[in-house]
């Protein structure tokens, strides 16, 4: 491959990833109309159109989509190559692209994030809240965070913390007036937030049996009520205000809960289940800079637990 191609199938990957011409011109420091010429000069080269352009958008074609999660895989070797031999004998350095949902960018990465960047001062850091299921390669990320439930096989998962728990938790004034659930089939008859990922998926509630010959066996269900939402925080406010009941893993909903704004039933049907990992494609060699970022969250993990 020469370095020519490299740079413009680079350049169609920064395209695809920002959706603009434009935004991937300022990332790359040239102006929109030579990374159009690049990607005309591109498509020649390959014979065959890989976006849709319009005023309004830039989307991949179906062979644009094919061709990126073919040569994505191979633009991450070589640039992690390529940065490790930067690296070599010396500090990590360059851009460190992380997936992570709202809760985990709350609860671990912002406290924690100003000492690290502190400790290595020529990393730069791209954090991108994503609440839905990340193609790191495709996407361009380095590493992810998900539940550990959520990954795929051929991903190196690394555990952060100790394992998880939902709720679902209502006001006193929702319990008040609607009751308390003591099934979660009874949730049919209540008023429920309806959490929304990016995909478009409707998230549906799950529960595990707490006792009998399906004890321990975890089931979903669809809920419906007034409000839908892909914002975790608005879901918290919506259940304070006693508009519905909410239903998401327990440490957003600790203070709330402290303080007496909310309160929580069906305990018994949400056991623990395995927490948050940090995950990364499997390969031979980890960048350096994933390799001190994974090394600060397991100092961290340390010092908290």
């Amino acid at each position: 491959m020469s370095p020519d191609n490299a740079s413009a199938l680079r350049a169609f990957r920064l395209i695809a990833r920002h959706g603009s011409f434009t935004r991937a011109a300022a990332e790359l420091e040239v102006t929109a109309s030579a990374l159009s010429q690049t990607l005309r000069q591109l498509e020649a080269h390959v014979g065959v159109r890989l976006l849709h352009r319009t005023t309004r958008r830039v989307g991949l074609t179906e062979a644009g989509r094919a061709f990126l999660e073919r040569i994505s895989p191979a633009l991450s070797e070589i640039d992690d190559a390529i940065e490790a031999m930067r690296q070599h004998g010396d500090r990590p350095s360059g851009t460190l692209r992380i997936a992570v949902p709202q809760m985990v960018l709350d609860q671990l990465i912002a406290p924690t994030l100003a000492e690290f960047m502190r400790a290595w001062p020529e990393l730069r850091v791209d954090i991108q809240v994503e609440n839905r299921l990340t193609d790191l390669i495709a996407e361009g990320f380095d590493a992810g965070i998900r539940l550990g439930e959520r990954l795929a096989r051929d991903m190196v998962a690394i555990p952060l913390g100790s394992q998880q728990r939902a709720v679902v938790a209502g006001s006193p004034a929702y319990f008040a007036e609607h009751g308390r659930p003591q099934h979660p089939r009874e949730l049919a008859a209540h008023r429920c937030v309806r959490f929304r990922f990016s995909s478009g998926v409707i998230y549906r509630w799950e529960f595990a049996h707490p006792a009998g010959p399906a004890r321990g066996r975890w089931f979903e269900l669809d809920v419906d009520g007034p409000l839908t939402t892909n914002d975790p925080t608005l879901a918290i406010c919506a259940a304070i205000d006693g508009l519905a009941l909410t239903h998401m893993v327990e440490p957003p909903l600790r203070a709330a809960i402290a303080a007496g704004q909310l309160e929580t039933v069906l305990d018994d049907w949400l056991p623990p289940f395995d927490g948050f990992y940090l995950y990364y494609p499997s390969r031979l060699q980890v960048p350096p800079k994933l390799r001190v970022f994974i090394d600060h969250l397991r100092r961290h993990m340390a010092a908290s637990a």
